[in-house]
């Protein structure tokens, strides 16, 4: 998108700024917009021109942005959202959603599309799953399921429930190690790990906790990969209760919840009075619902 007065800067070239200032490199604000480094120079240099002002000075190490480029920043990132809420306005005419899921809560909203597509035959909603958190200020999805603290003040979190989180084993490794098995002494155990990526997840925290002596055998970065380790034997898992639960061959060791934390609805504040959203948020909240006692581990 060009602007209106010829000689002034362009839309493009201001985000290939913003990619830099993020990324310190202009090797790295290639990989992030996918083009080649050189390209990123030569965008930098027209923004300048336009501008008649340097924004970065190029060094050995990368780049650094100029004092005059830092104060131009937050105006570039506050166009950059306007013109993904224009986008989004736009596309909401189309009434697609894209919603975007942690692995374990994917089945319940699979199991119910069908209802949801016959009462909002005009809506395309479109579902993601998968551990890592979607960049909804970037337009990666429209709205998120989010486990744990939402930190992000720019975006709306609506709090659904609390996950609960336990431990278990499945039977090839209860026949190696039989009941009972204590959750706080794992010593002599073999357990799965978790990849740093997980390192504040309550299974991650318990395990840290109270597992000392105990041998990691596996360490995982989806939720997905710890059930499989664990149905075929490799170790006690701390993993979430809606997700073990749904599967009947794995046991479950302890009564109790040993961690938790909070699913929220997540989305940017611009598209929360969209109708096509409003109908998403009113569909999750009441999955959500249907499922809240499983999700927080109390439903045995």
């Amino acid at each position: 998108m060009r602007w209106m007065r010829a000689g002034e800067p362009d839309w493009n070239d201001l985000r290939y700024f913003l990619a830099a200032a993020r990324a310190g490199t202009l090797s790295g604000a290639a990989r992030a917009l996918g083009v080649r480094h050189t390209t990123i120079s030569r965008r930098l240099a027209a923004l300048e021109g336009a501008l008649g002002a340097s924004l970065v000075m190029r060094g050995p190490q990368g780049i650094e942005v100029t004092p005059l480029g830092k104060r131009l920043l937050p105006f570039g990132e506050d166009l950059e959202r306007a013109i993904e809420a224009m986008t989004a306005l736009v596309r909401s005419g189309t009434r697609r959603v894209r919603l975007a899921l942690p692995t374990g809560l994917s089945p319940y909203f699979a199991e119910r599309m069908a209802a949801f597509h016959k009462a909002c035959p005009d809506i395309s909603l479109e579902l993601t799953s998968g551990s890592r958190p979607v960049d909804l200020l970037h337009g990666e999805a429209d709205l998120a399921v989010r486990m744990g603290v939402v930190a992000d003040e720019t975006l709306i979190a609506r709090k659904l429930c609390d996950a609960g989180w336990s431990l278990y084993a499945s039977g090839p490794y209860l026949e190696r190690h039989p009941m009972p098995i204590d959750p706080r002494r794992l010593a002599g155990h073999e357990i799965i790990g978790f990849h740093e990526n997980l390192a504040r997840v309550p299974g991650a925290r318990w395990i840290e906790a109270h597992g000392a002596g105990a041998t990691t055998v596996f360490r995982v970065a989806e939720m997905t990969e710890m059930l499989a380790a664990a149905l075929s034997g490799a170790g006690l898992a701390a993993m979430p209760c809606m997700l073990a639960e749904a599967e009947p061959r794995m046991v479950r060791l302890a009564p109790d919840i040993l961690g938790s934390h909070a699913v929220s609805l997540v989305y940017r504040r611009e598209i929360g009075a969209e109708a096509p959203v409003r109908a998403v948020i009113r569909f999750v909240t009441a999955v959500i619902k249907d499922h809240a006692a499983l999700i927080s581990g109390e439903a045995r």
